[in-house]
């Protein structure tokens, strides 16, 4: 930090710089991957738009699919256009050629082994759509997609109540903001926890893993700190996690509970919050806003606790990967449902 020193730039300063320098080259490469995938998938939906116009099908069709696959091939070697892969192009285009345009834009920026992942299966549009949406936002591998599509993310994104109280503690703009940044669930898959663990184990495997949880929280996330000290009165506070939402301009504090919410978290929250609105709030950004994670919650029980509470606070739960044993169990399941389908198919 010596160099640092001698342009009178603090260790703060120095840190909001190579966060926003790491946020610009991260950017700028999901930036050209984009771009890179988005050409690719023009390219399939082009060849799956002219298998589908020529009326080719599996069966009578196989024999033109696999000469044009062995041609193609001596022209584009390294472009994967093996028969199965150009059925799969048609596929593709038969799926979305009369979705909205809004849909097609999103499946347009995935890589294509993501796409066959939704097209294998999904079969709602409004779940693909979804699912896309998730990948884009947080760069889901495809084994992620994979475990969230296990574990029916979409059903319960789409069932579950948010636990806040934004709209009483917020402008009705910031307020619908916020609705749309928080969620009520978090996917904590990454961290490939199957046994209990304490809450300090569970952040500092988080912090490990900082990247991945930013790609969770979603897009406009700058993580600032773990343990983040507050001081005031001679008394020491300690935030779990501190981030800043640049959209929101906030500061966010999360706080981890292993078991089950509590009502005297939000006690707990709203000091921190207090403390982080008179100590660190920056003279324009708006106030903090806290987001307690748990294992499990009960909706009844967080809107009595947040009832009269003037400081906005969100409470979420986080799902962890599923146990060795009912992986193996949805791995078995998958087994027999494609053996039975191929028992079917020769019949």
């Amino acid at each position: 930090m010596s160099n640092i020193s001698q342009k009178n730039i603090n260790d703060s300063d120095y840190s909001e710089i190579l966060s926003a320098a790491i946020s610009q080259i991260q950017n700028a490469r999901t930036f050209i991957a984009k771009q890179i995938s988005s050409s690719a998938t023009s390219v399939y939906w082009n060849l799956g738009k002219l298998l589908f116009e020529k009326q080719l099908e599996e069966g009578y069709g196989s024999g033109v699919v696999k000469q044009l696959s062995v041609d193609l091939k001596n022209e584009f070697p390294d472009m994967g256009l093996s028969p199965r892969n150009l059925w799969n192009m048609k596929r593709f285009y038969e799926r979305y050629y009369m979705a909205d345009s809004k849909l097609l834009q999103s499946v347009a920026v995935l890589p294509w082994g993501h796409n066959l992942l939704l097209l294998d299966k999904i079969e709602s549009l409004s779940a693909i759509e979804f699912y896309a949406n998730e990948i884009v936002e947080k760069g889901w591998s495809r084994d992620l997609l994979l475990n969230a599509i296990k574990m029916d993310t979409y059903s319960r994104a789409e069932s579950q109540l948010k636990t806040n109280n934004f709209r009483s503690t917020l402008p009705e703009l910031s307020a619908e903001y916020a609705n749309e940044v928080f969620k009520s669930t978090y996917n904590l898959g990454f961290l490939g926890i199957t046994e209990p663990v304490k809450e300090l184990e569970l952040e500092g495997r988080i912090i490990a893993k900082i990247r991945a949880f930013v790609l969770e929280l979603g897009k406009g996330f700058s993580f600032i700190g773990n343990q983040y000290r507050l001081e005031y009165n001679n008394k020491e506070y300690f935030v779990d996690m501190l981030f800043y939402h640049r959209g929101l301009q906030s500061l966010v504090a999360i706080e981890l509970k292993i078991g089950s919410f509590k009502a005297e978290y939000v006690g707990k929250m709203n000091l921190y919050l207090s403390l982080l609105d008179k100590l660190e709030k920056g003279e324009n950004e708006n106030p903090s806003i806290g987001i307690i994670l748990c294992a499990d919650k009960d909706h009844l029980d967080v809107e009595i606790a947040l009832q009269d509470i003037n400081k906005p606070i969100g409470v979420a739960e986080y799902q962890l990967l599923l146990p060795k044993d009912e992986l193996q169990a949805l791995v078995l399941n998958e087994i027999n449902i494609a053996n039975a389908a191929a028992d079917n198919h020769k019949k």
